[in-house]
Formats: C-alpha cells, sequence, structure tokens
C-alpha cells in the first residue's frame, strides 16, 4: 500500500481533496490490493504457524503419534482452497470494480487543481478552452516561466496566441475560476468576422502589455470524471466481460488487417494475374533480349537518372510511412487483446499462488523450526520478491510481445512449484537439506576455518583419570609426532603427481589423533583446573585436508586437469600441511606441560 501510495501522492497532496474523498481512495486501493496479499499472507502464516510448532517440539510430538506431515496438512490445504478460491472470486467480481471507481478518481483527481498539474516543455489542455505551455515551472513559488497560450474562443479563425516572459495561475475563492497573471508579453488575435464585416483593414489584434490579467472559466470542485475512457482496461472487467471483448477486439482488429491486405493487394503491390505460359514468354522474351536494369539505367540522361531516383524514393517513402501507420494501429490492437488474455490468466495465477506458497511456507516451518517473526519474514520477503520479478518480468515481456501471453504469466507459478514440490517432499522425509549448522560445516571445510576445543571441568566426577598410564601415552604421541614429522616433510613442497594421480593413505596420523583424542577424553574427568587448561590447547587435527584435494580419484585428477582449479587446490593443500606441522608441534609442547604437571602431583602425594 505504501508503494502504491507513494507512486501517486502527487495527484493526492495539495488539491484540497476531502476526507471521504481520501477515503474512498485507500477503500478501494485496499480492496485492489487484496489478492496480492493473500499470497504473501499465507506464505508467512504459515511459515510462523509450522516453525512455531517445530519449535515447541509439537511436531516431533505429532509425528510420535503416527501422524504424518502431510496429514497434519489436511486441514490446512482444505482452509487454503477455499481461500484461494475466495481470492478468485474476488479478482472476478471485486476486484474489477475497485480498479474503474480508482482509475475514476485518479482521473478526476488530476483534473482537481491544473496550477499544480500543469507540466513542463508540453502542451496542457486541461483549462476548457485553452492549450498552456510552460517551458519552466518554480514549484515553490507557483511561477511558470516562457508561457504560451493558444485560446479557443469561437472559430478557427478566432484563436488568440498570448505570448508572456512569466505567469502565475490561481483558483479564485469560489473555485469556480481561474485566475491568470502575466507579465511582460504580447497578445495576437485574429478579430471577430460579424464586427468588421469582410473589411480587410484590420484583419488581427496585437497588444503589448506588462501586466495582465485573465479570468479563466474553470470549475475547480471535484467532481467524478467520465469513466469511459477506461473502458479497454482489462483490470476493470470480470473474466465473462473479457473474453466477450477479446471475441470483439478479434473481430474488429481482423477486419482491419483484411483491410489493410486489400489496400495494399490493390495498391502499389498490385500485380495483374497472368497465366503460365504468358509469364514464360515474358522470361524467354526478356533473356532473347539480354535485358538488364543496370545497362538500361546507364543508357539514361542525367536528368532522367535524378527523376527514377526521386521517384523511386518518393514511393519507397511513402510506402515506408503508410506501413508505419498502419502498424501502429494494429500494434495498439495487439497490447489492448496482450492485456486482456494476461488478465484473464492472472486471475487464476494469483488464486494458485496461495497454495503454491502454502506448500512452499508450510515445509519450510517444519524444516527450519524458527517460529515468531524473525527468520519467517525474512523468508517470505525474500521467496516473495523472487515470485514478483518473475512474475513481472513476465508481465512486461508478454505485454510487450516479446513472449507469448500464457508463457509470460505462467513463468513464476512454472518455477515455485517444483520449489513447493521438494521442500514438501524433503520436510515429509524429515530432511536437514535447510539446516544452517551443516551448511556453516561445508563453509568451514571449504575456508579451512578451525574447530575450538572447549573443555570444562565436571561437577561430578565418577572415575578419576589414569594419570600414570595417560602421561605414558601423551609420552608416545610425542615420539610418535616428531617421527611422523620427519618422514612425511611437510616443510617442503608435496610432489603434485603423487597429490592429484597417485594418492595414498595417510594412516599415521589418523591414528595419532585418535589416540590423543583417547586421552583428552580421559583427562577431562581430572579436577586439576591446569589440566583443564592444557587440554583446551589441543588443536583439532584435520587427518585429511594435507594429504589431497577430494575423497575421490576421479575428482582430484579432474582438478589437475582444470589449471586453475588444480592451483588453487595444491596452494590450499600446502597451507593444510604448514598448519598440521605448527598443530603436531603444539601437540607435542602441550603433552610435555600435561606429562609435567602429571609428575609434580604424583611427586605431591
Amino acid at each position: 500500500m505504501m508503494q502504491f501510495l507513494w507512486r501517486y501522492i502527487d495527484e493526492l497532496i495539495g488539491k484540497g481533496l476531502s476526507m471521504e474523498i481520501l477515503a474512498q481512495f485507500f477503500w478501494y486501493m485496499g480492496l485492489m490490493l487484496v489478492p496480492q496479499a493473500m499470497p504473501l499472507a499465507i506464505l508467512l502464516s504459515s511459515l510462523i504457524t509450522f516453525g512455531n510448532l517445530g519449535e515447541s517440539s509439537e511436531l516431533t510430538a505429532i509425528k510420535a503419534a503416527g501422524i504424518s506431515l502431510i496429514q497434519s496438512f489436511r486441514s490446512l490445504i482444505v482452509l487454503t482452497v477455499v481461500i484461494s478460491g475466495i481470492s478468485f472470486y474476488f479478482q472476478n467480481n471485486i476486484g474489477p470494480t475497485a480498479n474503474m471507481k480508482i482509475g475514476q478518481l485518479l482521473i478526476s483527481m488530476k483534473q482537481k487543481s491544473p496550477e499544480v498539474e500543469i507540466p513542463e516543455g508540453i502542451f496542457y489542455d486541461g483549462i476548457p478552452n485553452s492549450n498552456l505551455y510552460v517551458q519552466r515551472k518554480d514549484v515553490k513559488t507557483g511561477m511558470l516561466y516562457g508561457v504560451m497560450i493558444y485560446r479557443m474562443t469561437g472559430s478557427y479563425e478566432d484563436q488568440a496566441i498570448i505570448l508572456a516572459d512569466s505567469a502565475m495561475l490561481q483558483a479564485t475563492a469560489e473555485k469556480k475560476h481561474l485566475l491568470l497573471h502575466l507579465w511582460s508579453g504580447e497578445w495576437f488575435e485574429n478579430m471577430q468576422t460579424d464586427a468588421f464585416g469582410n473589411s480587410a483593414a484590420v484583419p488581427y489584434r496585437r497588444e503589448t502589455f506588462t501586466a495582465k490579467k485573465i479570468v479563466l472559466d474553470f470549475d475547480g470542485d471535484f467532481n467524478m470524471a467520465d469513466a469511459t475512457s477506461l473502458s479497454n482496461d482489462a483490470r476493470g472487467k470480470s473474466l465473462k466481460k473479457i473474453f466477450h471483448d477479446i471475441d470483439s477486439l478479434n473481430i474488429t482488429y481482423d477486419s482491419i488487417g483484411n483491410a489493410y491486405y486489400k489496400d495494399e493487394k490493390m495498391g502499389m503491390y498490385f500485380t495483374p494475374k497472368i497465366n503460365k505460359r504468358d509469364s514464360l514468354a515474358a522470361i524467354k522474351a526478356g533473356m532473347a533480349n539480354n535485358f538488364n536494369i543496370d545497362s538500361t539505367y546507364s543508357h539514361l540522361s542525367a536528368s532522367k537518372k535524378s527523376q527514377v531516383v526521386n521517384d523511386a524514393l518518393a514511393k519507397t517513402q511513402a510506402a515506408v510511412n503508410d506501413l508505419d501507420f498502419k502498424s501502429m494501429i494494429t500494434k495498439d490492437g495487439d497490447k489492448i487483446i496482450n492485456d486482456h488474455e494476461i488478465e484473464a490468466i492472472n486471475k487464476f495465477t494469483v488464486a494458485l499462488s496461495c497454495l503454491i506458497f502454502f506448500f512452499i511456507g508450510a515445509p519450510l516451518g517444519a524444516i527450519i523450526r524458527k517460529g515468531g517473526l524473525g527468520i519467517p519474514v525474512i523468508i517470505s520477503v525474500l521467496v516473495f520478491i523472487v515470485y514478483y520479478i518473475l512474475d513481472n518480468s513476465g508481465y512486461r515481456m508478454a505485454r510487450g510481445g516479446m513472449w507469448s501471453v500464457w508463457f509470460g504469466k505462467g513463468l513464476a507459478p512454472a518455477v515455485l512449484t517444483p520449489i513447493a514440490v521438494f521442500v514438501t517432499y524433503k520436510a515429509n522425509k524429515d530432511s536437514v537439506v535447510f539446516n544452517i549448522d551443516l551448511y556453516k560445516d561445508v563453509m568451514r571445510k571449504l575456508l579451512g576455518l578451525r574447530i575450538k576445543r572447549h573443555v570444562f571441568g565436571k561437577e561430578v566426577v565418577i572415575e578419576d583419570p589414569n594419570y600414570t598410564n595417560d602421561a605414558m601415552r601423551l609420552r608416545a604421541i610425542s615420539n610418535d609426532v616428531g617421527d611422523y614429522s620427519k618422514a612425511q616433510k611437510l616443510v617442503g613442497m608435496p610432489n603434485p603427481i603423487n597429490v592429484f594421480f597417485k594418492y595414498h593413505p595417510d594412516h599415521e596420523i589418523k591414528r595419532i589423533s585418535e589416540e590423543m583424542e583417547d586421552v583428552i577424553n580421559d583427562l577431562s574427568n581430572t579436577r586439576d583446573h591446569y589440566i583443564l587448561s592444557e587440554l583446551n590447547n589441543y588443536p583439532v587435527v584435520s587427518v585429511k585436508a594435507h594429504t589431497r584435494p577430494f575423497e575421490r580419484k576421479w575428482m582430484n585428477i579432474m582438478s589437475a586437469v582444470i589449471l586453475p582449479l588444480g592451483i588453487f587446490f595444491y596452494f590450499r593443500m600446502f597451507g593444510f600441511r604448514m598448519r598440521l606441522l605448527r598443530d603436531l608441534k603444539t601437540i607435542k609442547q602441550t603433552n610435555d606441560n600435561i606429562v609435567r604437571r602429571i609428575s609434580d602431583m604424583q611427586t605431591i602425594k
């Protein structure tokens, strides 16, 4: 509604409209926007409803009772179908009337105060019996500059032309007349023939003035304009009326097309009918005489050549102008017919979008499991923006004739329907396709981001750690880490052939990591704060990223073949090797600190 309001704000501000007229405007505007609001309302409400159910674990309870997600949708599906029917009825019966009324109001508002409505650089005919041209205007002061006025008083011969350097147009207090103040101008007027008979002594009157006032008849009260000009607006018609008018328009423009065809057939493109024998004889005669248009033209005199070229250009230009005029009429007819067909299909697609948005919103709410007005509003707006862009693009392409009408108006439902089917299927199968944590984990692995270890002291410890055994295992891990670093040569660049084509799995670092995690799990039962602090210094080791880009051999080969991609993954893997080298040094240092602490604890005992 705000978008619609700002679009027509110029017609509302400064017109002196009564509250009754403004109330009618907003009422009909609201009625016109109801069909557009229904799909978004269903999308948002279904997202919030099932998001709340999922967040409070009520969906889990429903499924535990043996009721599937689709079964829980049944009553809401019936309700959505009813709403879709109401939407169709509204567009077919109430919407057209609202469109006609608001169009009539807008036309009436434009005619309310012409002193505000006068545009720059074009002739304005909103004032009766006058055409007003303004070169420039000052909106703040109301001054008009470079004014030219054509006054049509009686007949064509009695017109007056007024030129003025500046002017100001104001309505009188009773709103029945307009007072035009003119400064520094001239008045040209043909004299009335009745006053001077047939005498040519005073053919016209010319007046130069410094300042002048003219009173123009104008009813400034708000009067509802005639809605005849809106008769071709398809948005103001029901489905029955649209189909009836499409038939009438097709008949009308088909007859116009047939008339144009007959004109061209009998005009310059007309060729007399000759039989096959005569045409063959003419061709043979031309070949026998060696007729050549270029040689014939070259034998003409200079004046004849110029005449022939000018005649040809004149005929061609006349034909082009004639076809341009006729194409303008036929294009207008095609545009009107397209508008009617678009509006007929739009009544069905908008009603269908209510059902499509339900099957997008409800499953998404069940998958995301977030209620309230946070994430549901964001998702609803994003989905509706996609729908609006597709629908508006299809509308413009179909209206302009670039696409067929059914394709343009069916684009948005055709794109959103598979999405609705997909999310409904995933929600019914309890898929985690929209699990944010899953995507965070994928991005973390792709970017090589590290997970920080968090080990906290336990309030209740059932079994204390085996410090002696853990210390021995940590010493062994430190020795294994040193041997592994020397054997793998992590400091140097790896061999690309071994990386992409001759990969051998690295089980040793995986074994060391598992052994370290087992010791950390046992020592996490300690009550010693120093050991707990040191446990958090252990890095989470990536045991595969330093060996090859992908798990599958064919993917490694493909990344090597695509050279820029292979270079990226090669240096990425080298970065992981350097990080692993730093992690091994950290592991060894942390092991020494914990072993030293365990030794001190045993000495104290």
